[in-house]
């Protein structure tokens, strides 16, 4: 009966946007809001669960705690930062229900495209950039800001991965990828404040053998792949989960091919975008051969993003909490194939020969 108390204990109740949950103590915020789901979870630009020390820099996963908890119920005096944060039991806590969190995040998403440059039609990150998705769903239409935006020299620090340091967001993921991930760390940060940015010294190049995880943490275009630079948009590509035989790592990675051919190589991501196990240079860089791997099949993309467009014959939907949710409509309530006379989700677009037409979703 002790030990049963003792486990009882362990767990706290937090209420996240009117829906409740029983959550280990510990949890942040963020963490308990990613088990509800859907846009129950605030945005994260900085933090990664697999990155010890990462969290608290960008501020887009601001939330107001309404109550701290059944002891106190005092509110906390300021939004605070979700991925920083731990719950508390019996803490209510408002994210998209409520006006201050968003209308502060959209100050923070200006804040961080005040130096990011609109160079989105040329960016091989365009389609899959978390900033293109925060600006989306949580900016403003326009911006204040009327000064010359911050810019830096071209820096070549390798064969395989491409440096723009003018998209940087500071979000430091990559400095600790390399920092825990590889034996030795070439890169950091250099200068301070608006003069702060990630670079080598003298221009040395990233060899590490898992150095290539860093294209995979960046949550915009300032890291890419240089293999696959300029070579296509990643909506004309499908993904494909396949795995090999590696020494090195798990070997369990996401091809994007079109037809046969292997555009590029990438860790398969959770739908946080989180790589799920990190991946060798060798698996990523020199294996482009579909002999290379055993294909297990099309990979799961959530049915709203572009890359989904067209092909694909499993897709992930988003979960409904529409009576659970009290107050507000999020928009991931409402699945748009599903209400709509185009885009039926009964008709697999993957098994239609050539592009899709408007005749292939009228009733015969």
């Amino acid at each position: 009966m002790v030990a049963y108390y003792s486990l009882y204990f362990l767990f706290m109740k937090v209420t996240i946007d009117n829906i409740s949950i029983d959550v280990p103590a510990g949890t942040t915020i963020l963490n308990a809001a990613r088990l509800i789901g859907g846009d129950v979870a605030p945005p994260a630009m900085c933090y990664y669960s697999k990155l010890e020390g990462s969290g608290g820099k960008c501020r887009t996963c601001l939330c107001e705690v309404s109550k701290g908890s059944e002891k106190d119920p005092r509110p906390m005096p300021k939004l605070v930062a979700s991925c920083r944060t731990t719950v508390m039991d019996g803490m209510e806590v408002k994210n998209m229900t409520s006006d201050k969190v968003i209308d502060a995040r959209k100050g923070v998403v200006e804040f961080l495209l005040l130096n990011h440059p609109l160079d989105c039609p040329v960016c091989d990150q365009a389609g899959e950039c978390d900033l293109q998705n925060l600006s989306y769903n949580h900016g403003n239409e326009g911006t204040r800001y009327e000064f010359p935006r911050r810019t830096f020299e071209k820096e070549d620090i390798g064969p395989f991965i491409s440096l723009h340091m003018t998209r940087c967001i500071m979000c430091f993921r990559c400095v600790f990828t390399a920092e825990q991930l590889t034996e030795r760390r070439e890169h950091g940060i250099l200068e301070r404040g608006d003069h702060a940015q990630i670079s080598t010294m003298l221009n040395k190049a990233l060899d590490n053998e898992f150095i290539g995880n860093v294209i995979d943490v960046c949550p915009v275009g300032a890291l890419t792949d240089k293999t696959f630079r300029f070579k296509n948009r990643v909506w004309f590509t499908k993904p494909v989960d396949a795995h090999r035989d590696c020494p090195t790592c798990s070997g369990k990675v996401r091809l994007w091919m079109r037809g046969p051919e292997v555009f590029r190589v990438t860790a398969r991501k959770d739908e946080w975008g989180e790589v799920e196990s990190f991946i060798c240079n060798d698996c990523r860089f020199h294996k482009k051969e579909t002999k290379d791997w055993v294909i297990e099949g099309p990979s799961n993309i959530k049915r709203s993003s572009v890359i989904s467009q067209g092909h694909y014959q499993h897709t992930v939907k988003s979960p409904v909490y529409i009576d659970r949710v009290i107050g507000k409509e999020p928009k991931f309530l409402m699945n748009i194939h599903d209400v709509s006379d185009v885009n039926k989700p009964e008709i697999e677009l993957s098994k239609i020969d050539g592009p899709s037409h408007s005749d292939d979703f009228k009733v015969k």
